[in-house]
């Protein structure tokens, strides 16, 4: 930030430390997939010492993407913490994936952080579901800073994506996104393309010379300063613009020259207070090189402009019965205060937590209290238990580097938290807390499973109960009424991962199978029915005739009994038979095998045997009797219709409306949800919408999201019923 020529790199092979909060900085790297965001960690990493060559550590592993899933699938899938020190500063880099589908993990990233780092790419621009995650960011009010990557593609324009993201991310004023510096471009290769080789600093007026692999400075040449001046006099505008102090523009209108010293205080304090937002440039570094370009400034911007944890304000907390507590400060000495912000499992040391402290002080072997976040609608159990702590390390690649102790603003992985989950608080045995959750996305794609053997199934409930404690974003659902375990994930994606963590991590193979939606079957029409359950055949017999009455009620009304038996025709001892005979055969189905719903059943007539008649008789008559009225009438099929909730940027409205008119859906209604997106409310059968969650975010390109709940069961269509019913009898 202050553009200072020397460097404080970390030593290589160290695991950094902080003994204060005021040494630490947490930053999250957002992204759209592809943007650079783990190149960048990596390079980080390689400018601060903590790797000798670029993206390796000693065994030759990768330092951020090291999961064989991110290895085969070639891109980022899971949250990673890279901690480096620059200066004195424990720097946790922590790396998202840009992927859509794992929203859960940038989520767990942002809350752990005190600041973020948008990575966008010169190439590509700047994706819509990147501007949402800045959205929430500036609703939180958390410090961001943009960085430019991929300027050596053959589209990359650095004044144009700097203008694109002043116009994206600054709203009304374009003024609080500026750059910090500008490229220095060397001569035109074969192809035109000129390289980046070094920064201009706008502040300074120094260049920052990387072409030699090394970061070296000098004075600008008499041909380079005019390059800046524009550039330099608008961001000296911005900077004044957010001081505190009212005078300094008037000086600067004045013709005064502000110190150097002045504006980069002003700088650090609009960064870190979330009203400014600096754009930079990166470059990882070339094979050989100590320093990619534009990474020993991205370091000082983290360590002199982004806010410490003290400066940012901790979750609110409750005790885990509800009652409130007073806010917690960042106080190593205060009472422990922590979060399991993301839980993995590892082949040698089992489950790993890793846990953001944001008041008191973890150390190993510490006896803490786990307390629950009641997910329990997710497959998440709510609990309230006294844990022990295992050994505190810090990431390093594959590796875990031990640590004494993690204070307050500090992360670190917790080994062998065997029942705390992702979003749990742990603090004190005596003073146990609760930390009000962080917002979790509901996952929208259901994918219906079965074990591939019968030793996968042996396995199978071990295995999903370990799967969906890592994720909050994945839902474990056994339906009683399609018979059927249903995992629902974010996307195509998640799931993949989700079933490929399951075999390799769990040993479990599964095979996935058509989801099924849960059907029901009504009366479309009144019927009346006989059932005759008559047998003799030596010694005690059945005896049991009844006559029923049925008719269609309205959606929701469930299965009604009415006794309308005079004179004793069937005994009162076995109405109750009658009607428990018609409640089984309901919940069987009758025509498709769904459960019959929404008829009043009337008992009006019958006859008994005063030896042959029993309960079971009456039961198997009662059951007979609803047959024999199902056989004379049409036998409606009612699907399931959902309360969906589709929130679009106004440009997509167009087509969300076409495709959910494909869908069978009925739109109810459109509104205006903040700047440029509309919410549309509609009904759409559950059957159109399986693969929602894919084909919406295709349609609106990453920027859509919906909502969904069940509202009603209704009559499915004619030539569909039929359709339905013919594809149950081929699968029976």
């Amino acid at each position: 930030m202050s553009e200072k020529s020397s460097t404080q790199p970390g030593a290589a092979g160290r695991a950094p430390a902080a003994d204060r909060p005021a040494a630490l900085r947490n930053v999250v790297l957002v992204g759209h997939s592809g943007s650079g965001k783990t190149t960048l960690v990596e390079a980080l990493a390689l400018a601060s010492g903590a790797v000798n060559r670029a993206g390796r550590v000693e065994d030759g592993g990768s330092l951020s993407d090291y999961d064989e899933i991110e290895h085969r699938q070639q891109r980022s899938v899971q949250l990673s913490l890279v901690p480096v020190d620059w200066g004195g500063i424990k720097i946790n880099l922590l790396d998202t994936p840009g992927y859509a589908d794992f929203v859960g993990e940038l989520r767990a990233g942002l809350r752990a952080a005190d600041a973020a780092l948008f990575v966008v790419s010169a190439a590509d621009g700047v994706a819509g579901a990147t501007r949402m995650v800045w959205d929430e960011c500036a609703a939180v009010g958390m410090p961001r800073a943009l960085v430019v990557t991929h300027l050596e593609a053959a589209r990359a324009d650095f004044d144009e994506m700097t203008r694109r993201c002043a116009v994206t991310f600054g709203g009304d004023d374009l003024d609080a996104v500026l750059p910090l510096y500008l490229p220095l471009y060397g001569p035109p290769g074969a192809d035109g393309h000129a390289p980046v080789n070094g920064l201009i600093g706008l502040l300074s007026q120094r260049v920052f010379d990387y072409s030699s692999g090394e970061r070296t400075e000098r004075a600008p040449t008499e041909d380079e300063l005019p390059l800046i001046e524009a550039a330099r006099n608008r961001l000296i505008e911005g900077i004044i613009a957010e001081s505190e102090d009212e005078s300094l523009m008037d000086r600067y209108l004045a013709g005064e020259e502000i110190e150097l010293k002045t504006l980069v205080g002003d700088l650090e304090t609009a960064v870190a207070r979330g009203s400014f937002h600096p754009v930079l440039a990166a470059a990882p570094a070339a094979d050989g090189a100590k320093q990619g370009l534009g990474t020993v400034e991205l370091l000082e911007l983290i360590t002199g402009g982004f806010p410490t944890p003290a400066e940012r304000e901790a979750p609110a907390v409750t005790t885990p019965d509800g009652s409130p507590r007073p806010s917690l400060g960042c106080d190593p000495e205060g009472p422990l205060a922590a979060e399991v912000v993301k839980t993995s499992s590892d082949p040698y040391v089992g489950r790993l937590s890793l846990v953001r402290v944001f008041s008191g002080t973890l150390r190993p072997d510490d006896t803490v209290h786990v307390s629950g976040h009641g997910l329990e609608d997710r497959g998440h159990e709510d609990h309230d238990v006294d844990e022990r702590v295992g050994a505190l390390s810090a990431p390093f690649g594959k590796q875990q580097r031990p640590l004494a102790q993690a204070i307050a603003g500090d992360l670190a992985c917790v080994a062998k938290l065997t029942r705390a989950e992702t979003g749990d608080t742990l603090s004190g045995r005596d003073g146990p807390l609760l930390m009000e959750p962080w917002a979790m996305p509901d996952p929208l794609l259901p994918v219906a499973i079965r074990a591939h053997s019968k030793a996968d199934e042996d396995k199978l409930s071990q295995g999903l109960a370990r799967l969906v404690a890592e994720d909050p974003t994945m839902r474990l659902e056994h339906n009683q009424d399609t018979r059927q375990v249903v995992l629902w994930c974010m996307g195509e994606a998640h799931a993949d991962v989700a079933l490929e963590r399951l075999r390799s991590r769990y040993g479990v193979q599964v095979d996935t199978v058509d989801h099924k939606v849960a059907l029901r079957e009504t009366f479309g029409g009144s019927a009346a029915g006989r059932g005759r359950h008559v047998k003799q055949s030596g010694g005690h017999g059945q005896f049991a005739i009844c006559e029923i009455q049925v008719e269609p009620l309205p959606g929701g009304s469930g299965i009604e009994f009415v006794d309308k038996v005079v004179g004793g025709a069937v005994p009162r001892q076995f109405i109750p038979s009658v009607e428990k005979g018609v409640r089984a055969q309901a919940a069987r189905g009758i025509a498709a095998g769904h459960p019959l719903v929404d008829i009043r059943v009337t008992l009006f007539d019958g006859k008994s045997h005063s030896v042959d008649s029993s309960d079971a008789a009456f039961q198997t008559a009662g059951a007979l009797a609803l047959r024999e009225a199902a056989a004379q009438i049409t036998i409606d099929l009612l699907e399931p219709v959902a309360d969906v909730g589709v929130l679009v940027p106004d440009e997509y409205v167009g087509q969300v409306l076409s495709d959910l008119s494909g869908r069978r859906g009925r739109v109810v209604g459109t509104e205006q949800s903040g700047a440029g997106r509309t919410l549309i409310r509609a009904e759409v059968p559950e059957i159109e919408i399986g693969r929602y969650a894919v084909d919406l975010r295709s349609l609106s390109h990453g920027t859509g999201r919906f909502s969904r709940g069940y509202l009603r069961h209704e009559a499915m269509p004619g030539q569909l019923a039929a359709r339905m019913r013919e594809q149950t009898e081929i699968g029976a």
